[in-house]
Formats: structure tokens, sequence, C-alpha cells
């Protein structure tokens, strides 16, 4: 089953991006580089609750 998991950017710690992910296959927090909006610019985004 997927789950509904928030991205917060690691530079302005906004929650920016909501995405899915199944968490058997994957067991590791979310790592992606995506556009802030509120920076200007591509940045890292983080899992969060």
């Amino acid at each position: 089953m997927r789950d509904i998991v928030q991205l917060q950017c690691t530079e302005c710690k906004r929650k920016n991006y909501s995405t899915t992910r199944n968490k058997k296959a994957k067991p590791t927090k979310m790592n992606i580089k995506k556009y802030c909006r509120f920076d200007r610019k591509h940045t890292e985004h983080k899992e969060v609750k």
C-alpha cells in the first residue's frame, strides 16, 4: 500500500510538496532535489511526517 508523505525544503523549512511512496519497498526516508518557490531555486527536500 502507498502512503502520502510531505516533503520539506532543507533551506527554508517549508512543506512544499506531497507525494506517495511504498513504505514496504523503500523503508528509508525520501531525499529529492525539487524546486522551492520561496527560495526560487532547486533545493534538497526531505520527507517529514
